[in-house]
């Protein structure tokens, strides 16, 4: 369950409905409330994961391109399967695919915990393991965010998913900082099993739930369904946007995570995890005052204004060797990271209507985590060259040279307005 399809920001104040609900009420729904806790657990395990994963390719070598190679190995699958699997998503029931994805997960996670207790993992197994768990995460993507409308009415859609969002940072405020005492107490074999076990929460209340069958499901061939996906996105501008917006943006800022575990080495494996803590609580905090910052901001201007502070944090973390000004630089790098990806998100949630919508978030998807899964790779590869904060100079850079796709794509208050009820075949 990746982060970019969980930090959706609620509708603009422009939206009755959106003004009257509180924040909370989603959860007084029995069936949100009840996935929303065991996703941040779940979500609280994958962070644990990737604080392991991260640090312990840090600990068996010191190459900054095979550090930078274990986000890519997550991002990976993007680029093979994700248009399948929004398509998938689509056709088939999606509690039942979720529950598969979801075990293929468990599997995963727990088979590279077994094997780090054994201490046979290498470098190529890490990487191997990342990416297979890296797939199941993947092929879950999709259909997760598509059940999203189907757990509360229409009217409560905005104030899930950012409730959706809260939670999410929730756990990465406390996941990183979790796993980071887990492995600095026990190894990172812990951790990983740990993870596999924070999915059962989920698996029980997908077996639980009583899915209403969907009012039109798609029938084609797979490969036919995957090409009229492809057609709809072509054809919409809105949905070009949103990709263009983020693929410039996704290069260049996944340095900054990609290449966390070796700027926060001379701290240990506490203090990784509590670096990636407090860009979870920039995040979370980030979130609490973005309402407030859309009020008085244009989309575009708020989008340009994270993406700036954000630059402005990856340069500025290449240069900081104390601690506690590192942990400040991250924690206004988290919340720059929400402010910026909550309008994309938006945009991706509501930019298509309930048939097509598994398919184009999948779009979104491989823009998104794919741009990454490129970035990981060359700013790994540039670190090597030209070290690391020459690297993350360079990041800083590209985030800048990104907001020139702005001019020509616009996210407006109008985009981010519409609701896939009144979006028609």
């Amino acid at each position: 369950m990746a982060e970019m399809v969980k930090t959706p920001a609620p509708l603009p104040p422009s939206f009755p409905a959106a003004q009257s609900l509180s924040a909370w009420t989603p959860l007084r729904e029995p069936l949100f409330r009840a996935m929303w806790i065991a996703a941040i657990i779940s979500y609280i395990g994958t962070w644990m994961q990737a604080v392991g994963a991260g640090w312990m390719m840090a600990v068996l070598t010191m190459s900054p391109l095979m550090v930078g190679l274990v986000q890519a190995a997550v991002a990976l699958p993007v680029f093979l399967v994700i248009l399948p699997a929004g398509a998938l998503a689509d056709m088939v029931d999606r509690r039942r695919f979720l529950l598969i994805t979801q075990a293929w997960m468990v599997l995963a996670s727990g088979a590279l915990g077994v094997l780090t207790l054994l201490h046979v993992v290498t470098p190529w197994i890490l990487l191997g393991f990342t990416f297979l768990l890296g797939l199941g995460a993947v092929m879950n993507d999709p259909a997760w965010q598509a059940i999203t409308p189907e757990l509360v009415p229409s009217e409560q859609h905005a104030a899930a998913v950012a409730m959706n969002s809260a939670g999410f940072n929730v756990a990465r405020a406390i996941g990183p900082a979790l796993g980071g005492m887990v492995i600095a107490a026990a190894g990172s074999g812990p951790a990983f099993l740990l993870n596999a076990l924070s999915f059962f929460g989920v698996i029980v209340v997908l077996y639980r739930w009583k899915r209403p069958a969907p009012e039109r499901i798609e029938t084609a061939a797979l490969a036919d369904a995957v090409l009229a996906g492809i057609r709809y996105v072509r054809q919409s501008q809105l949905v070009r946007s949103v990709l263009i917006r983020t693929g410039a943006f996704s290069v260049g800022a996944i340095a900054l995570l990609a290449l966390l575990p070796l700027i926060s080495r001379p701290f240990g494996a506490t203090g990784y995890g509590t670096l990636l803590g407090c860009f979870g609580v920039g995040a979370l905090a980030g979130a609490t005052i973005l309402p407030r910052l859309r009020r008085r901001l244009s989309v575009d201007g708020l989008v340009a204004g994270a993406i700036v502070v954000f630059a402005l944090m990856t340069f500025l973390a290449g240069r900081t060797g104390e601690f506690v000004p590192l942990c400040l630089v991250m924690a206004a790098a988290g919340g720059a990271w929400i402010g910026i990806l909550a309008c994309l998100n938006t945009a991706a949630q509501t930019m298509c209507p309930p048939w097509v919508r598994a398919r184009a978030l999948s779009m979104y998807l491989l823009v998104l985590q794919g741009g990454m899964a490129v970035g990981s790779t060359l700013w790994g590869a540039l670190a090597t060259r030209i070290g690391l904060p020459n690297a993350l100079l360079c990041s800083a850079l590209a985030l800048v040279a990104g907001l020139l796709t702005i001019r020509k794509h616009r996210l407006t208050t109008h985009h981010l307005a519409m609701a896939p009820s009144v979006v028609r075949d």
